[in-house]
C-alpha cells in the first residue's frame, strides 16, 4: 500500500483504469480505493472485456432484449450502471477531497469522435443519464473534439480530454477549457464546481516511435539511434506539463480561479509498459509530479504497489526531453506525423472493440 499512498505526497493522484461488475461486486474496487486508489476510468476497450468476458452481465441483457431495446440501448443501460456503482463507491474520496478527486469517467461513443455536434448532445445526455456529481464525460482530443469540449464545459459538466498525443492539440485543449469556463461567468453561472483532466497518452508514443527508429537503424546502419528509444513518450510528457505550469500560471487563468475555477489537471494514460524491455512501472515512476493523474491499469498497479518508488521526476531532465526531440527530429523523425498516426489508430482503437461488443450484444440478445 505505502508506495500508492506516496503518491499522494507528491500531488498525484492514482485512478483505475479499468471497470467490471465482477470487480464492483466483489469487493476488489472498495479494497483498491482503501489503499489509496482516487478515481476510475473507463473506455469501449475495457467495457468490451468487461461484458463479453462475464455471465454477471446475462440476467440484464436478457431482461432488456425481451423490452425489445437495441444493442446500443442494452450496453449503454450495463454501463450506465456500473458507472453509477463506481460513482457512488467513490463518492466519499469526492466529498472528502472537496471535488478534486473520486471520479469515474463515461466515454461517448466513439462513433462521434469526428461530430461536434453529436459528441455535445452525447455529453449533456449521459450526464443526465448517470446523474452523479462525480461523473467525467470523456471526449476524444480531435479537431472535431476541441469545440464540444469547450461546449460541455460551458453546459457544467465534467469533461474528461482523452486521446492527447501532441503538444499542440493539448494547448487547444487547454484553450476550450478556459474558454468554456469564461463562456460560463459571461452567463453568470458558478465555475467552482466543474473538475477536468486532460488525458495525455504515454506509451503508445514509444511503441510508434521505436519502431520508426528500427526501420531507420535498418536503413541506415545508424546504431547510435537504439539510444534514442524508450525516451520520446517520457520526454513528450515533461513538455508537457511544462506546457501546463505555463498556461495555468498566467495572469488569465488567475482571475478564473479567482472566480472559484479549478486547474485542469493533465492525466497521464496508456501508462502500462508495452515493451517487455522497459521497467514494469517506468510509466508511473517517472511522471510523478503535482498536480497530475495516473491511471493505470489492473498489472501497473499491482506492479507498482509491489516495487515502485514514489519520487518527485516528473521535472526532472527537462533540457533533456528537449534534446531527444531535437535527436530525433535530426533522425527524420516527424514527431507530428507520429502523434497525428497515433491519434488516428487510437480512434480506431476504441471504435473497433466498440463495434464488436455491440454485434456480441446483438448475437446474446438474438
Amino acid at each position: 500500500m505505502a508506495p500508492l499512498v506516496d503518491l499522494q505526497k507528491h500531488g498525484q493522484s492514482l485512478w483505475y483504469d479499468n471497470i467490471s461488475r465482477d470487480l464492483l461486486q466483489s469487493g476488489a474496487i472498495k479494497k483498491l480505493i482503501d489503499e489509496g486508489v482516487t478515481g476510475m476510468t473507463s473506455n469501449p476497450a475495457i467495457f468490451e472485456k468487461a461484458i463479453t468476458g462475464s455471465a454477471v452481465y446475462d440476467d440484464q441483457l436478457l431482461a432488456l432484449a425481451q423490452q425489445g431495446k437495441t444493442p446500443h440501448e442494452i450496453f449503454e443501460a450495463m454501463a450506465v450502471d456500473d458507472i453509477r456503482a463506481a460513482a457512488d463507491l467513490l463518492r466519499a474520496v469526492y466529498d472528502h477531497t472537496g471535488g478534486v478527486d473520486g471520479y469515474v469517467s463515461l466515454e461517448v461513443s466513439p462513433f462521434l469522435a469526428h461530430d461536434t455536434g453529436g459528441t455535445t448532445t452525447e455529453a449533456l445526455r449521459l450526464a443526465g443519464r448517470v446523474d452523479r456529481p462525480n461523473l467525467m464525460v470523456k471526449i476524444p482530443a480531435t479537431p472535431e473534439g476541441i469545440p464540444a469540449i469547450e461546449d460541455s464545459i460551458a453546459a457544467g459538466l465534467n469533461i474528461n480530454i482523452t486521446l492527447i498525443f501532441s503538444r499542440e492539440m493539448y494547448a487547444l485543449v487547454m484553450e476550450a477549457y478556459q474558454r468554456g469556463l469564461e463562456r460560463r461567468l459571461a452567463d453568470g453561472k458558478p465555475v467552482n464546481n466543474i473538475a477536468s483532466v486532460a488525458s495525455f497518452f504515454v506509451s503508445r508514443v514509444d511503441s510508434l516511435v521505436d519502431k520508426l527508429l528500427d526501420q531507420k537503424i535498418a536503413e541506415t546502419g545508424n546504431a547510435e539511434l537504439k539510444n534514442l528509444q524508450g525516451k520520446a513518450a517520457i520526454a513528450n510528457a515533461r513538455l508537457a506539463y511544462q506546457l501546463f505550469k505555463s498556461t495555468f500560471g498566467k495572469p488569465r487563468f488567475k482571475e478564473l480561479a479567482a472566480q472559484g475555477a479549478r486547474i485542469q489537471r493533465p492525466l497521464w494514460a496508456s501508462t502500462s509498459t508495452k515493451n517487455p524491455a522497459y521497467r514494469d512501472v517506468i510509466y508511473l515512476e517517472q511522471l510523478i509530479g503535482a498536480d497530475t493523474v495516473n491511471t493505470a491499469p489492473p498489472q501497473t498497479i499491482d506492479a507498482f504497489r509491489d516495487h515502485g518508488v514514489a519520487a518527485a521526476t516528473l521535472e526532472q531532465g527537462i533540457e533533456e526531453a528537449r534534446g531527444v526531440e531535437t535527436a530525433l527530429g535530426k533522425a527524420g523523425l516527424d514527431l507530428d506525423a507520429v502523434t497525428d498516426q497515433l491519434l488516428d489508430e487510437a480512434v480506431r482503437l476504441f471504435a473497433d472493440p466498440f463495434q464488436k461488443l455491440l454485434n456480441a450484444i446483438d448475437a446474446k440478445r438474438q
